[in-house]
């Protein structure tokens, strides 16, 4: 009987040891795991499109707008308070894709139709545009008017990721290469194409499919759902999760690109969230763009409670940007401009409101839950991020990388450039009027930001610290610092050989910003 017992007991010893370890190579074994990239972003989400305050204060549109998958995500994440974009939506995503600043790849307005200019640019009363690069981002040499460059999604590729492309894609001129995300280095597209726009959100409406006249903007690839009573916002989050499940067969680690076409126009009311948003009064228009900022979050969550139940959350980074800021200057209930104080205009414009953007990062055991940054960050960031994060090192890339990783925020350390100055150009026509929209390049150093708007050589500068509506231009009371940061910009326009408008009267170049002074 003795002997029976210490038989038991020592099998018993065995047995935990052995468990033990096989939980410590687990453990190891998940440690070591390229972690799986969810990359959420939004269409024309304004920095307040939001109940999570990204101020020092909450605001009325803080308490407006529902997002309570936001919200759990920044209570598991950082929160970015000074995070930048581009002021409308290509040269974000080229930026995104290639790490490289718009005055460098040159993809500076929105594209659409294969070598052209945009017709409010070719109609301008006195300025010549430069032939930006029109046809997007190519995954080859010698495409004309074309920026060629090693993509993030094909860097991805080849260090294992299955990449997946799910809603708007906007990323090369129709009739390229670039159109398909298929070509730039995604495994799986799910409704891309040249548009930065659906016909329509409805499935009821084809998403815009049949509509005579309407081809160019009706949603591609999403035959399933034609007929249906869905939103396009639940549509290719659906199929999203779908592909997801196709990387966990092949056990790869997966990279999903969430890019939404919400909350760009046309704006539809989602019928799952609107009624609410009218039983208070609120305009119409603004019902309906708030039901799509709810749509949108609803994905948000989706995908968060996708990766818990299939215990993909751990080893899962979630990253969550806009493209530009929200929409404000047309298309909206109440007053122009307005819809982002107290930040200034929106989206198209070189203000706050139209580059300063909601931005949310998730990565398990890196991320401190519940933490804040005001670090400045801008959107060609996220290419060497992203790539730190894959851990793919000495990454060979054809472009210069303008892009600076922001892990080092993430993780709570020293930031070696810190006081770097962030760069935007807009050598463009938008088309509609408001504060700070026209061509225009810009500096952000520090507390100081400069606007120099080429169509009548004005400058703007302002201390965006201690005045986030940029009220008080400061150009007469501080020229020290206006020629300082003019400087800066200058240099910078020169050095990567940026673009630069013509006068049409005089057919010369017009002068950089600190010729003006």
């Amino acid at each position: 009987m003795k002997r029976t017992n210490t038989i038991c007991l020592i099998f018993s010893l065995l047995l935990i040891v052995n468990c033990k370890s096989k939980d410590k190579q687990e453990e190891e074994t998940n440690e070591t795991t390229q972690p799986n990239i969810v990359l959420f972003l939004v269409d024309d989400m304004g920095w307040q499109d939001t109940s999570v305050p990204f101020w020092d204060k909450r605001t009325p549109f803080n308490d407006l707008y529902q997002t309570p998958n936001m919200e759990r995500l920044a209570s598991e994440g950082m929160k970015f308070t000074q995070a930048y974009a581009t002021a409308v939506c290509s040269p974000t995503r080229i930026s995104l894709m290639t790490g490289m600043n718009a005055a460098r790849h040159q993809v500076t307005n929105w594209t659409l139709r294969k070598d052209a200019l945009q017709p409010m640019e070719t109609n301008h009363k006195t300025l010549s545009f430069p032939k930006w690069n029109v046809n997007g981002l190519s995954p080859v040499a010698g495409d004309e008017n074309a920026i060629h460059a090693t993509s993030l999604p094909q860097l991805l590729k080849d260090a294992g990721y299955f990449t997946i492309h799910s809603g708007k894609a906007h990323l090369g001129a129709i009739g390229t290469l670039g159109e398909n995300p298929l070509n730039l280095g995604f495994d799986v597209n799910i409704a891309g194409h040249a548009a930065g726009a659906p016909e329509s959100y409805l499935g009821m409406e084809n998403f815009g499919n049949g509509k005579k006249g309407k081809a160019v903007w009706a949603v591609p690839g999403l035959e399933k759902y034609h007929g249906k009573d869905i939103f396009l916002t639940e549509a290719i989050t659906l199929e999203a999760k779908l592909a997801i499940d196709k990387a966990q067969e092949k056990k790869k680690p997966f990279f999903l690109y969430m890019s939404h076409y919400a909350v760009h126009t046309p704006l539809y009311g989602d019928d799952r969230f609107v009624q609410k948003y009218l039983d208070v009064n609120l305009d119409p228009k603004e019902a309906k763009y708030a039901s799509m900022i709810e749509g949108m979050d609803k994905s948000l969550g989706d995908i968060m409670d996708y990766l818990e139940e299939n215990k993909l959350d751990k080893n899962t980074i979630i990253l969550f940007m806009s493209d530009n800021g929200g929409l404000s200057v047309h298309a909206r209930g109440g007053k122009p401009n307005t819809h982002n104080k107290p930040l200034s205009s929106g989206k198209g414009s070189a203000h706050e409101g139209g580059i300063r953007e909601p931005m949310l990062v998730k990565w398990p055991g890196k991320v401190a839950p519940n933490s804040v940054t005001d670090k400045k960050v801008i959107i060609e960031d996220f290419y060497t991020t992203i790539i730190e994060m894959a851990g793919i090192s000495n990454p060979k890339t054809i472009q210069t990388i303008d892009g600076v990783s922001f892990v080092p925020i993430l993780e709570n350390k020293p930031l070696e450039n810190e006081n770097r100055p962030l760069f935007w150009h807009y050598p463009n026509e938008w088309g509609p009027s408001g504060p700070g929209i026209g061509a225009s390049s810009t500096v952000r150093l520090g507390d100081w930001k400069l606007i120099y708007f080429y169509r009548n050589q004005k400058i703007e500068l302002y201390n965006i610290t201690e005045d986030i509506g940029e009220l008080n231009n400061l150009v007469d009371k501080d020229p020290e610092k206006t020629k300082e940061l003019a400087d800066v910009l200058t240099d910078y326009l020169k050095e990567v050989n940026a673009q630069i408008p013509t006068d049409k009267e005089t057919g010369k170049h017009i002068s950089y910003p600190n010729q003006t002074l």
